[in-house]
């Protein structure tokens, strides 16, 4: 029963792996017009599939440890298991979902198809900065109650938005920023920086239940319900900036 937790974590990593496989079999239709000789980039849904897996491993993400602590099987070997897993499910898979974003921004320029790997290749930065950013939590035993930089499953969760956003938004404007080649490129910066960095983030466990020691989590989720109410998709971006803000914010209280 010990090994429980770390069952849970490898199926994080299962889920993990199977988000990279529909992220690799999106493909890239285009069809062209005979008259105009224009040619139509379509994104399958595919790549729906490898949004659930991220949230899946999510979701599994934070289940062993609860699982780990109520059993009471804490273990190194676990918190090297589940940082394999991170890096797999939250720094290759949303690699692998930017890259595709990348291929599918080039291929609706003229002769796009045909854009070398090197112009695609910055999207895995963002798996080499999780990587990192998971060593240096491994490394600091003072990040239980709160983060130095961004927590990887947070940026996992973010990107496996952008393709629910790009396909289910009515708003012209949003597409056309998700298919600008250089929007993702400050997206991969973005990012990176973020986990890398050592910016003070707020932890979501729970020292206890009360009001006074976890407002911010409190306000968190209620803005993360109105969002999710008001804006669908569009939620997850936003309860991401509000995330930052209100870590942020905790931090010039205390100094």
């Amino acid at each position: 029963m010990k090994q429980l937790p770390n069952l849970f974590t490898l199926l994080n990593l299962f889920f993990g792996c199977c988000a990279i496989v529909f992220a690799l079999q999106n493909g890239i239709t285009v069809s062209f017009d005979p008259e105009k000789g224009s040619q139509l980039v379509i994104l399958p849904e595919e790549m729906w599939f490898a949004s659930f897996f991220i949230a899946l491993a999510a979701v599994i993400d934070f289940l062993d440890g609860f699982v780990a602590r109520l059993m009471g099987a804490t273990s190194g070997m676990g918190q090297q298991l589940d940082s394999l897993a991170d890096v797999v499910s939250f720094g290759v898979a949303p690699s692998l979902i930017v890259y595709q974003f990348l291929r599918l921004s080039y291929a609706r320029q003229e002769e796009g198809l045909e854009i070398s790997w090197i112009w695609l290749s910055p999207a895995f930065i963002i798996a080499c900065a999780a990587a990192y950013r998971l060593a240096k939590f491994n490394l600091d035993a003072g990040q239980q109650y709160g983060f130095k930089g961004m927590p990887t499953p947070a940026i996992g969760l973010l990107v496996a938005s952008f393709p629910l956003i790009y396909w289910h938004s009515d708003n012209d404007s949003i597409i056309q920023l998700m298919v600008n080649k250089w929007v993702w490129y400050a997206m991969v910066l973005l990012l990176t920086y973020l986990m890398v960095s050592s910016l003070p983030m707020l932890s979501l466990k729970f020292k206890d239940f009360s009001v006074k020691n976890n407002w911010s989590k409190f306000l968190l989720a209620l803005i993360a319900i109105a969002a999710a109410v008001l804006l669908k998709w569009m939620a997850v971006p936003v309860v991401f900036i509000a995330y930052i803000a209100v870590s942020l914010s905790l931090k010039k209280r205390t100094t």
